[in-house]
């Protein structure tokens, strides 16, 4: 008899088909070692969060500040919370600088002189400009080059442009008062030479200053603090552009100095704004 021929006992259920009820009681269980957690770890590691999320809200504000938002301390002691002011309205960033008002010790004591004066007439009749420009002295006329009659006085030493229609401009006074005897001489001329013009509308459209602070000026220096209003550009032009708001008026301001104003309908807009950008102009005064 082999061993192969021997009967071995069949069990009537295996242990993988038996359900093993689960225990839920772990009382018996060996928990010694899982770390002690106490009151202490617990703050510490507290402390180690808060610091993290100061990193990191540090990281998130100084790329806030490199793109040119800011936030203030009561957003940053809860990120997660705005705290609105009721009744009061957070202070805006201005879009543009504002203009220092000059004080009475920053007074300039420089007054801009008044170098050419365009103002423009209407003489309320049709013109014929070749008869114009036969028969009067002091005058040219050219229509393949320029649609208007060119006519020069002495005084006071103006040039005017006439054009067909009848509309006149009148430009080089030095005063409001020659402006308006120039053109009014112009159309005293128009007239003598059989035409009805008559004296309309006279208006003056630019007045261009000019003055000396008489200390060099940092243009590239300015330019990067006001670059909403000005630009420079000296390959191209040696001059500052500053476009000044209120008043509406351009200067163009040089190194040496120099400061010239112009588009001004007034006399006293000149001289308001001249005032204004005499206090920048001492900010950036190059050491001498």
């Amino acid at each position: 008899m082999s061993p192969y021929d021997l009967e071995l006992p069949v069990q009537a259920s295996s242990p993988l088909s038996q359900s093993k009820e689960l225990h839920t009681d772990f009382s018996s269980v060996d928990l010694s070692f899982l770390p002690d957690v106490t009151q202490d770890n617990k703050e510490q590691n507290l402390s180690e969060d808060d610091q993290e999320t100061q990193k990191e809200l540090g990281g998130s504000l100084s790329s806030m500040e490199g793109s040119g938002v800011f936030m203030d301390e009561s957003s940053l002691s809860h990120p997660g919370t705005a705290q609105p002011s009721p009744g009061v309205c957070p202070p805006l960033t201005p879009m543009t600088p504002i203009t220092p008002a000059p004080s009475a010790s920053e007074s300039s004591g420089i007054v801009p002189q008044l170098q050419n004066i365009v103002s423009t007439v209407n003489l309320a009749c049709k013109l014929d400009l070749k008869n114009i420009v036969l028969h009067a002295r002091n005058a040219e006329y050219n229509p393949k080059r320029f649609a208007a009659v060119i006519m020069r006085i002495r005084e006071p030493r103006t040039t005017a442009l006439i054009f067909s229609s009848g509309k006149m401009v009148c430009t080089g006074a030095k005063s409001e008062e020659q402006s308006r005897l120039a053109a009014r001489k112009y159309a005293r001329v128009v007239q003598k030479l059989g035409f009805p013009a008559k004296f309309l509308d006279f208006k003056i459209q630019n007045m261009v200053g000019s003055c000396d602070v008489r200390f060099p000026i940092r243009l590239e220096s300015l330019v990067l603090t006001h670059q909403q209003f000005s630009s420079y550009e000296p390959e191209l032009f040696p001059g500052l552009v500053y476009r000044m708001v209120k008043p509406r008026i351009v200067l163009l301001i040089f190194v040496s100095g120099k400061v010239v104003l112009t588009g001004a309908k007034d006399r006293s807009e000149i001289y308001e704004a001249f005032e204004n950008i005499y206090p920048i102009l001492r900010g950036f005064r190059k050491p001498s």
